[in-house]
C-alpha cells in the first residue's frame, strides 16, 4: 500500500520555489555567457587586467625617474613588474571563469 504524500509547510515549500527560480536564473546566465558577446566582455576584463598594472608600474616608474635619478630606470623595471603582475592577474581572471 503506497504511502501517501508529505505536505510540507509553507516555508518549506517557499524555500523550494525560490531555490528552483535562482537555479533558474544561473542555467540562463551560462547559456547568455557563453555567445560571442561573452567572450568579447572576457577579452575586454582580461585587457584591463593587463593594462592598468602596467601602466601604474610605469606612471610610478616615471615618478621614481624624476625624483630620485640613478643607473637603473625604474619605469622599465616598473613596467616589467606590472606587465608580470598583470598578466598573473588575467590567469586567475581566465581561470575563475572557467569555473
Amino acid at each position: 500500500m503506497p504511502e501517501p504524500p508529505v505536505k510540507l509547510p509553507n516555508s518549506a515549500e517557499k524555500m523550494i520555489r525560490e531555490v528552483a527560480a535562482k537555479q533558474d536564473r544561473m542555467v540562463r546566465a551560462r547559456k547568455r555567457k557563453n555567445g560571442i558577446w561573452g567572450s568579447i566582455s572576457i577579452l575586454g576584463v582580461v585587457g584591463w587586467s593587463v593594462c592598468v598594472p602596467t601602466l601604474v608600474g610605469v606612471a610610478v616608474g616615471v615618478w621614481i625617474d624624476r625624483h630620485w635619478p640613478s643607473r637603473f630606470s625604474w619605469a622599465l623595471m616598473l613596467l616589467i613588474g606590472g606587465l608580470i603582475l598583470g598578466c598573473v592577474n588575467a590567469w586567475f581572471r581566465i581561470k575563475e571563469d572557467q569555473r
